[in-house]
């Protein structure tokens, strides 16, 4: 499960698609609808969120924003009602790990997308997250 901490405009197709679907089975994990996944480290930083289901739908929010934007149809039904305000800290650190790991995946998948990307050092987030200085997360 890959729920990235980066802005969702970074994310090549299959990245995108990918993270949408891995968005859903947490909004399930989090729901208690599935029994797998259930101690991901993923799920971690939105299960100690004051609003679980209100970050997820959140987090769900900006990848259907960012799809639309590209004329893509995701499934807005998916997305609840519940939404939350509070930010999730992410470390600078993280954000530029993640970083190098998205660049790796498109050097393989998407070579365009990573020219675009390429110079990029500090990446914009996920508007869920904001940016905190000290080491990287699990």
């Amino acid at each position: 499960m890959r729920l990235w901490s980066l802005h969702p405009k970074y994310l090549d197709t299959k990245g995108l698609i990918a993270c949408w679907r891995e968005s859903l089975l947490a909004k399930a994990v989090l729901s208690n609808q599935t029994k797998g996944y259930k101690f991901h480290p993923q799920i971690y930083r939105f299960r100690s969120h004051p609003e679980p289901l209100g970050a997820i739908n959140q987090y769900l929010l900006a990848l259907y924003e960012e799809a639309l934007n590209r004329g893509y149809s995701f499934d807005k039904r998916k997305i609840g009602q519940a939404r939350t305000n509070l930010k999730i800290d992410v470390t600078l650190d993280q954000a530029c790990f993640e970083m190098s790991h998205l660049k790796r995946k498109l050097w393989k998948r998407d070579r365009k997308k990573y020219i675009q990307l390429k110079e990029i050092d500090v990446p914009e987030l996920h508007p869920l997250f904001q940016m905190i200085e000290v080491d990287v997360e699990d």
